[in-house]
């Protein structure tokens, strides 16, 4: 299978690399349009600011590849954020490509923003049972590190509770994204790549 990863201005591309490897998939990381276009599956991770990265994916005119790709695309916790409208993060224009907006956590009480850590998630109405979730448990552990997070929309397909529920993860066409981070979220990120290999 064809995995291509976008390498862009952003960190820890590595470790989800590392993650495909072990479930026997050579990825290729590459900035190139036409590799990026030729994939079977690709790949948007990154951890970042949201917007010098969109400058980033701007100046490189990777922006309008990820618009124009018809294939399954994984988006990956800044990856998930960038494919939506707008971000509080230097209030900035996102990718549009799924038109939900990203909001900065307000602490209350005792919560710390980012929020760092272990937490369960739980399907929304509008989960596909069949898509990035096939054969997880409800309220199995993910690990998320993030003070931004995507609100609750049509297109949320699993919400998380901290401050408040939020999307933990998103789906729209050919487009997929989580918030959690599946390559550092032991067995059950592991069967959450699984399952955007098997779509």
């Amino acid at each position: 299978m064809n995995t291509v990863i976008i390498d862009y201005n952003a960190g820890n591309i590595r470790s989800v690399c590392f993650a495909f490897e072990r479930l026997g998939i050579n990825p290729t990381l590459s900035a190139d349009p036409e590799i990026i276009k030729a994939a079977d599956k690709v790949i948007f991770p990154g951890v970042g600011e949201a917007g010098s990265t969109m400058n980033y994916l701007k100046n490189q005119k990777l922006d309008l590849v990820i618009k124009s790709l018809e294939q399954p695309v994984l988006g990956i916790c800044l990856g998930m954020q960038l494919l939506c409208e707008h971000s509080e993060e230097g209030n900035t224009d996102c990718l549009s490509i799924i038109p939900q907006k990203v909001i900065k956590f307000v602490p209350e009480h005792s919560d710390k923003v980012p929020h760092v850590g272990w937490n369960s998630f739980y399907p929304s109405p509008n989960i596909d049972p069949h898509g990035l979730f096939n054969h997880v448990a409800d309220k199995s552990y993910l690990y998320f590190v993030h003070s931004y997070y995507v609100e609750n929309g049509p297109y949320t397909v699993a919400l998380t509770d901290y401050i408040l529920p939020f999307s933990a993860a998103l789906q729209k066409d050919n487009f997929y994204a989580t918030q959690f981070h599946p390559e550092k979220s032991g067995v059950v990120g592991e069967q959450i790549l699984k399952n955007f290999l098997g779509l």
